[in-house]
């Protein structure tokens, strides 16, 4: 697969995660809760590979587009801090909602530029067997990516690469604990 259309279908699901958000009733807490944990990994796990793979890429290559990334990897420092703060924030929590929807008007934002205008120079600037390259090292990137928001962490290589590697085991014990005590409150609930 190439690398805009793995990006684009990372587009696309978290955009469903945004429509079930917003379909969700005001007192829909866990629903909400789940769908946003699901959308900080995602997009934790998305910012990482196109920080690590895709924009050092288009730096390279396409040196007209610098501008373009350095505005992209500005948005993806704003999303990973509004991430981390809704990082273990209680779905009743009177801000939640209101975080989570200016999250999903950035995400959609940055969305918006990045496939109306960096993608396109970017199609035009690779062949097609460049982007399939480059979509197997995304595809690659995504099993040591960390799956929880890392904003103080460096964006750019090769001490981002080197931040990932060192994330992504303590946001997996993280995850692991976070669904035992999840499973622990369902247990004692009953």
């Amino acid at each position: 697969m190439d690398a805009i259309t793995l990006l684009k279908n990372d587009h696309q699901s978290v955009e469903t995660k945004f429509a079930k958000f917003e379909a969700l009733g005001d007192r829909a807490y866990k629903a909400k809760a789940a769908v946003v944990a699901d959308v900080i990994e995602e997009l934790s796990v998305h910012a990482a590979i196109e920080e690590m793979v895709f924009y050092p890429a288009i730096r390279e290559r396409l040196t007209d587009e610098e501008d373009g990334v350095l505005e992209a990897l500005e948005e993806h420092h704003v999303m990973k801090w509004t991430l981390a703060e809704l990082d273990g924030m209680s779905a009743e929590h009177p801000r939640f909602d209101a975080k989570f929807t200016v999250l999903m008007e950035m995400v959609r934002h940055h969305v918006k530029e990045e496939e109306g205008e960096l993608f396109p120079a970017v199609r035009k600037g690779f062949t097609r067997t460049e982007l399939t390259e480059i979509g197997e090292m995304l595809k690659d990137a995504k099993a040591s990516a960390p799956t929880k928001p890392h904003p103080g962490s460096p964006d750019t290589p090769p001490l981002n690469v080197l931040a990932a590697a060192l994330t992504n085991p303590i946001d997996g014990l993280r995850n692991a604990g976070e669904a035992a005590v999840r499973k622990l409150r369902s247990v004692t609930s009953r």
